[in-house]
């Protein structure tokens, strides 16, 4: 693992605490499982502190977490920022009113969904999930947000697998990560 960006010696903890493993969840993947990150109280505090500290005075209203993973990171770091967390869910998952956004999938599509209540138009936002990988799910995210006037600041994720070129498909929104697979 590498980091991105300033040196933080937080970061090479936080890279040294992700666990990789091979051929799961079919061959020739290798799974970048972060559970090992969140066994570690000081690893989890410094990712979650790091993103706190990037945003916390960027007028950020509104943290998007995309199921599931996002769910983990983007709640503790709304409570930071002083924003509110939006799930950003699979179809069928929320109660009430919903707006859908259908997206492509390595193979076939796939549908996420918000609340049509939980943001307003003129907002700023940021969208965290762990990973990166081909964008889809932050691309998304982003059309989901924007088709109700939300400004997108920046997306942000734990890891990116920069081989699979996801950074490509967010166009000019900005993407931050702390560690990039290798």
């Amino acid at each position: 693992m590498a980091s991105e960006g300033a040196q933080d010696d937080r970061i090479a903890k936080i890279a040294s605490k992700i666990r990789v493993i091979p051929n799961f969840p079919k061959p020739g993947v290798m799974f970048q499982d972060i559970t090992t990150l969140l066994l570690d109280p000081m690893a989890f505090k410094d990712t979650v502190d790091l993103f706190v500290e990037r945003y916390k005075d960027k007028g950020i209203s509104v943290v998007a977490g995309i199921e599931a993973r996002g769910f983990i990171f983007g709640p503790p770091v709304a409570l930071g920022i002083g924003a509110k967390f939006v799930p950003m869910r699979k179809p069928k998952k929320l109660p009430g009113k919903v707006i859908s956004q259908e997206y492509s999938l390595e193979y076939g599509t796939d549908i996420m969904e918000m609340h049509v209540d939980a943001v307003d138009a003129g907002e700023r936002a940021i969208i965290m999930d762990d990973l990166i990988a081909t964008g889809g799910t932050l691309t998304a995210a982003i059309m989901l947000l924007e088709r109700v006037g939300v400004h997108v600041v920046e997306c942000a994720c734990v890891i990116e697998l920069p081989e699979l070129k996801g950074r490509d498909r967010l166009g000019d929104r900005p993407l931050f990560v702390l560690v990039k697979s290798v």
